[in-house]
């Protein structure tokens, strides 16, 4: 049987939002949320949080996670490799969950677990597009082949129909990621890429080096906490119930 393990990558110095991990969310840190719903996964064998913050650590291990101190990293994902690398027993499947996920929903992250079977190396979700988001950059877009395989991510709307509107086949991209273990080490190594650097999406390091990223559907909309008021919207959102 394969070991899946989730590693949440979380620093206190995030310019827009500092101290954001240990944010109070309905009476628990921002990062406790994350973990509790890592943990109601399926299919998932461990829970790790990657920082370099001791308070981060601590309220990870509170609340029921391994907390892994890495050093200073120029990305997300060069933190969740550096955490895969330390953390025993080694996993076979490494899921990278941003911390600033606190409405995460578990079956999200089963899907993409199961998106890693069949010799798959990478894998991350999408969702059906709305309207008003096929101009926001905000949202990235991504466009497959016939065999779910992503072709290109960008933020620009894609892809373009000529008779308007939304094209039946855009989706918009949610940035959660699964890795075979020693494929996440192999993309952390890579050098970033141009288009990478243009778009300023990390995935596409994956597709410019000529690696597959297997893009499974899923109705979670993803909810990233970015600022202060991001904070109040989880907050309402909590308040009127629990996500299942």
């Amino acid at each position: 049987m394969r070991r899946v393990a989730v590693i949440i990558p979380a620093r206190f110095g995030a310019q827009r939002f500092p101290g954001k991990p240990l944010a109070d969310l309905a009476g628990q840190p921002l990062i406790a949320h994350v973990v509790d719903r890592a943990r109601r996964a399926r299919g998932v064998d461990a829970v790790a949080v990657a920082t370099d913050d001791a308070r981060i650590a601590a309220a990870a291990e509170a609340a029921g996670a391994a907390a892994i101190l890495t050093g200073p990293a120029s990305t997300g994902t060069d933190r969740v490799a550096e955490a895969a690398r330390k953390l025993m027993p080694s996993p076979d499947v490494v899921v990278n969950l941003q911390g600033d996920e606190p409405l995460i929903e578990p079956e999200a992250i089963e899907t993409l677990v199961r998106a890693m079977e069949g010799g798959v190396e990478m894998a991350t979700l999408a969702r059906p597009l709305e309207p008003e988001e096929l101009e926001r950059t905000q949202v990235v877009k991504v466009v497959t082949d016939r065999h779910g395989d992503a072709l290109y991510f960008s933020r620009a709307p894609i892809p373009h129909r000529r008779a308007g509107g939304v094209s039946a086949l855009a989706r918009a991209h949610v940035g959660i990621y699964a890795f075979t273990a020693a494929f996440l080490q192999e993309f952390a190594a890579l050098p970033p890429g141009r288009l990478e650097a243009e778009e300023s999406l990390e995935q596409l390091r994956a597709l410019e080096h000529g690696h597959r990223i297997r893009v499974a559907d899923t109705a979670y909309r993803g909810f990233g906490i970015d600022t202060p008021e991001d904070l109040d919207r989880a907050r309402a959102l909590l308040a009127a119930g629990p996500r299942e």
